[in-house]
């Protein structure tokens, strides 16, 4: 199996009308959990790290752990480079394998955005690399990134048009009322503004900030256009509950095995849940068909 490029993956949700999820990951055990049911359910997957995750652990070394375990699980595996802002960083990452990379330029003005996006989709498609940007500024908390609401604004339709034509990117996260981190009310998305983006952009559309969003906005987001859904914060709310209730339940354990396994089957729901919520069970490619 392989390190594989997100552009055939979102090609196949857009042409059968699922989405594929992504999902942050962290460490050994947050990658594991996810692919242990994305291969029972047979479900694509995309697996997101932040530029935090690679100040964690190497990027080489998450490299190394993606692709064993893409034999392991017997599937291809998308590892994708998300929120990443530079191009120097960028292709230090595709030159080490990496074939899916998010370079986010939403808080420069347009024209500074699309000639940061320009210049990595000029390199990464000579790399088979496929390359994802946002357009509009998501509010809310994620890793280093923290963008009040005063910041935060949605997507134009008419730019989004302009923008993916100026760039040639080959996936777009829009901004239509969604946040990164969790809600302290029941978000307000623009399910309209959505429509017309769909209709001026070919592209496949990105929804950044699901975690938290009802099933049912998410299912009408992708009846709408979007083929990836990104979760980070759901993920590590049910591992990091887990593990705290072992411990309060077993005050002198002290055995990763074991508290670590409890934190991998908590997310293992959250996983189960999305993949549900997105369709994409049963719609694993094949390495000739991705």
């Amino acid at each position: 199996m392989s390190i594989i490029s997100t552009k055939y993956l979102l090609q196949d949700a857009q042409a059968k009308g699922y989405a594929v999820p992504a999902f942050n990951i962290h460490n050994a055990e947050t990658i594991q959990a996810i692919l242990e049911v994305c291969s029972e359910l047979r479900s694509p997957v995309i697996l997101a790290g932040t530029p935090g995750t690679f100040k964690h652990i190497a990027f080489d070394e998450i490299y190394a752990l993606c692709s064993a375990y893409s034999e392991t699980y017997d599937m291809p595996l998308a590892l994708h480079l998300d929120h990443h802002e530079s191009l120097a960083d960028i292709r230090r990452k595709v030159e080490g394998g990496v074939r899916s990379a998010m370079i986010d330029g939403s808080h420069f003005p347009f024209a500074d955005n699309v000639a940061l996006v320009k210049s990595v989709v000029d390199y990464c498609h000579l790399n088979d690399c496929s390359v994802e940007a946002e357009l509009g500024r998501l509010g809310g908390v994620e890793d280093d990134m923290d963008v009040d609401e005063e910041s935060a604004f949605l997507t134009d339709p008419q730019e989004a048009k302009r923008f993916v034509e100026l760039t040639g990117v080959d996936s777009l996260a829009v901004a239509i009322g969604t946040a990164h981190g969790l809600y302290t009310k029941r978000p307000k998305i623009d399910f309209q503004r959505l429509a017309e983006i769909r209709e001026v952009v070919q592209v496949p559309l990105v929804l950044h900030g699901a975690s938290d969003v009802p099933d049912d906005f998410v299912r009408r987001t992708i009846e709408l256009g979007v083929c990836k859904v990104n979760v980070a914060t759901e993920l590590k709310i049910a591992f990091a509950a887990a593990v705290k209730k072992w411990f309060a339940d077993n005050p002198d354990g002290n055995d990763p095995r074991f508290y670590m396994r409890v934190g991998m089957d908590a997310m293992k729901e959250v996983v189960r849940s999305k993949i549900a919520v997105c369709g994409s069970a049963n719609r694993l490619l094949l390495p000739a068909e991705a």
